[in-house]
């Protein structure tokens, strides 16, 4: 699984093909990687989120009784 910092770095470099350079290799559609590159990375970038979002959340402890009477007694019905 890629993290969020690859798919901000694909969406970047899908962006510099795509709109900054200008040169024509044969055989090679720059905009076009460019456009694939964006997409991929985009779809990473939602993915992270979507994946995070699903986990579940960590306990930070047990949940202690706070008698503010000072007791260390629990109280009795």
């Amino acid at each position: 699984m890629v993290g969020f910092g690859v798919s901000i770095f694909l969406i970047t470099l899908g962006a510099i093909f795509k709109f900054a350079i200008k040169a024509h290799l044969s055989g090679v559609d720059l905009p076009a990687l460019g456009v694939i590159l964006m997409i991929v990375g985009g779809a990473s970038f939602l993915l992270q989120i979507v994946l995070i979002n699903r986990q579940p959340r960590a306990k930070t402890g047990p949940e202690v009784f706070n008698d503010e009477r000072g007791s260390s007694n629990p109280p009795q019905i």
